[in-house]
């Protein structure tokens, strides 16, 4: 018998953008893989463990600032 990796969305927080690793199936829309803020998805992707934490952004990539281009190149 293996280890079930139980998960819930209180892992998370509401306003947190995660990774929905599978295709998540609900009666009223399917949920195609990628990043999603966690209050949009359903609780059953979070209890059947679809749902990951990002990894955090590190380096200049962190920075987010919108750069003005050099005109004088």
């Amino acid at each position: 018998m293996g280890i079930e990796r139980r998960m819930s969305r209180t892992m998370f927080l509401a306003e947190e953008v995660v990774q929905l690793r599978q295709l998540c199936f609900t009666p009223g829309r399917v949920y195609q893989p990628g990043h999603y803020i966690s209050g949009e998805l359903p609780d059953v992707a979070f209890e059947m463990g679809l749902v990951d934490k990002l990894p955090p952004v590190r380096g200049k990539s962190a920075e987010l600032r919108d750069v003005e281009p050099d005109e004088t190149a």
